[in-house]
């Protein structure tokens, strides 16, 4: 087996990095995970995904997997890193490089012990975290037949490099997608009496929907309700015919999550309605809260510690989204977070993570296999 060091690693990371590829699109990411992988004889399965990849390593029960996700985002990168990338509007903003340079080192790894493992590892690397799609893909292509327990981990820009944190439950939040159609009447901007003003109508309903958290679910209910496009008109002077809103709500709390697309449609058609226009609402349901199997969480923290991490229980669920929950619907599992130490957060075209947080991830996920291995198998 070819032997792997933390400098080439490096290299692979920032080679996935000048390289990145959307969601559904990760066509060369998946070539050179595939390439990488066969070079140090780790055996691929085959699931017949379009994207992606699925290595396994050991022999027998029981079976657990691992898994990384390799999409990027459509953001011009600000980083002036040599490395930084080379596919212009697409930039691993959220550390999917990060993650699957850790998984193929794990791989190196525990294929080195391989005769050693009590059991089976499965690896996958997950394309369409971004759009999160990517996780039912696998799960229907069969990848979690099997799997007795699942792990997964995120960078933490906030977090510095030797913190680790998890938690029992709830940790992700429910996500979901919102597209707001406010149609008013066009006019000239000059005498815009003649018309319906879908601007200042939709600005309005900008507004309102911070009621949402504020005033029509309780303060102590975690709900966030974003605006992240406002997309009106082409030209200076005339008021256009419509608006069209985009953003993001983001609940722990299912029974809530089921009532706010009738709040938002009612408010939406109040408001809308008081001037004379209409609004229409598309709702995108998205991944479910992540919620993490006790004992695995547990676990994990555990096993951060044992590997030299300041590792401390979250106090608080994140509001973040993640597509590894539906994972968790289907296996026991955890998913946990690792500090990356960058100055921009998740999703900023300046996000640059530290590239030191790849041996001490690797290093944890390395010595956790073998031993949840082991506590699988002492269920039986």
């Amino acid at each position: 087996m070819t032997s792997l060091s933390s400098s080439q690693l490096v290299q692979w990371r920032r080679e996935l990095h000048q390289f990145p590829e959307l969601s559904n699109h990760e066509f060369a990411t998946t070539e050179r995970i595939s390439r990488w992988l066969t070079q140090g004889n780790i055996r691929l399965l085959s699931f017949g995904l379009k994207t992606g990849v699925v290595a396994e390593i050991g022999q027998g029960e029981p079976l657990i997997a691992l898994r990384a996700d390799i999409d990027a985002l459509p953001i011009d990168e600000a980083v002036s890193h040599s490395w930084r990338s080379n596919n212009p509007g697409v930039m691993h903003a959220c550390g999917h490089d990060i993650h699957t340079s850790v998984m193929l080192g794990v791989a190196y790894q525990l294929k080195k012990s391989e005769a050693e493992l009590k059991g089976r590892v499965r690896i996958l690397f997950q394309p369409a975290e971004e759009t999160f799609n990517g996780a039912q893909q696998l799960i229907d292509a069969g990848v979690l037949n099997g799997v007795q327990a699942i792990f997964g981990m995120h960078n933490a820009p906030d977090l510095p490099l030797n913190r680790f944190t998890t938690r029992a439950g709830p940790f992700y939040a429910n996500v979901d997608r919102f597209v707001i159609r406010v149609t008013g009447k066009g006019a000239h901007a000059a005498r815009p009496h003649e018309g319906i003003d879908s601007i200042v109508i939709a600005s309005q309903i900008v507004t309102a929907l911070q009621t949402l958290p504020s005033r029509i679910f309780s303060s102590l209910e975690s709900v966030v309700v974003s605006v992240t496009r406002f997309t009106a008109g082409n030209t200076w002077n005339v008021l256009p015919q419509s608006v069209e809103l985009e953003g993001t709500v983001r609940t722990h709390n299912a029974e809530i999550r089921a009532q706010i697309p009738q709040k938002i449609a009612a408010l939406i058609n109040g408001i809308a309605g008081g001037y004379g226009a209409k609004a229409a609402l598309e709702w995108t349901e998205g991944p479910p809260a992540l919620v993490n199997t006790p004992e695995w969480a547990e676990f994990a923290l555990e096993q951060a510690s044992l590997a030299g991490y300041q590792a401390e229980p979250a106090v608080t669920p994140q509001m973040g989204g993640e597509d590894f929950a539906f994972y968790l619907h289907h296996v026991p599992g955890v998913f946990v977070s690792i500090g990356s130490a960058s100055e921009f957060g998740l999703h900023h075209p300046g996000f640059d993570p530290d590239e030191e947080i790849i041996p001490s991830a690797i290093n944890y996920f390395t010595r956790l296999v073998p031993r949840a291995l082991e506590r699988v198998a002492a269920k039986k």
